[in-house]
């Protein structure tokens, strides 16, 4: 097991939830903490359960630094409308959430990585900036010639995942359209996220 899956399952045991809702994960049979005999939950306290809810949220994202997911915040409070909503918005909006929201590939890492190594265009373009920010009637498609990657025909032929109907994707072309910023209640997240929390954590 590779170093980067084993820190993935030890952040699932440690935040008590299959973040990712793989089918593998260890919390599916243990449910009880990393290391050798597991951490006894004590009942949250307001600041816990607050800190929790974010560190679901911005660990659910991949590699988000903490600077980079309070300048997230900052640019939520700045829009008009509700906070939490639009929190929910600018994260669904990261290149590297978008491909891996049209199911480009398996997990939430190796979208990061794909985008990385330049195996995605936006409108055309090349563009190898994870937390580049796609805009409603983008277009997102695969390089050609990266279609044929074994990661990126598993993702597209699995069953694990459906795409979100925020997303108009021709799974044979490998190419999608952004075609509008969703709601909390449209992202189909594997677990309870409450943004709500996360915007109360920030805003102490």
């Amino acid at each position: 097991m590779s170093k980067r899956i084993r820190s993935k399952y030890k952040i699932n045991r440690r935040l008590g939830v299959n973040l990712w809702g793989r089918p593998k994960s260890p919390v599916n049979t243990r449910e009880y903490g990393p290391g050798q005999h597991g951490r006894r939950r004590s009942k949250p306290t307001d600041y816990g359960t607050q800190l929790m809810a974010k560190q679901k949220l911005k660990g659910y994202y991949g590699n988000i630094s903490e600077k980079q997911f309070r300048k997230y915040y900052a640019e939520a409070v700045r829009r008009k409308g509700d906070t939490s909503e639009n929190l929910i918005g600018i994260l669904e909006s990261r290149l590297d959430a978008v491909v891996y929201r049209m199911k480009f590939v398996p997990t939430v890492f190796s979208s990061r990585q794909f985008v990385n190594h330049g195996h995605v265009r936006v409108n055309g373009q090349r563009v190898n900036i994870p937390s580049f920010m796609v805009k409603e009637g983008d277009v997102v498609e695969i390089k050609t010639g990266s279609e044929v990657i074994p990661m990126v025909i598993e993702a597209l032929n699995s069953a694990e995942r459906e795409i979100p109907d925020y997303m108009d994707v021709d799974v044979k072309k490998g190419k999608g359209t952004f075609v509008r910023i969703p709601k909390l209640e449209d992202v189909p997240y594997p677990v309870q996220m409450e943004p709500n929390l996360v915007i109360e954590f920030y805003s102490r």
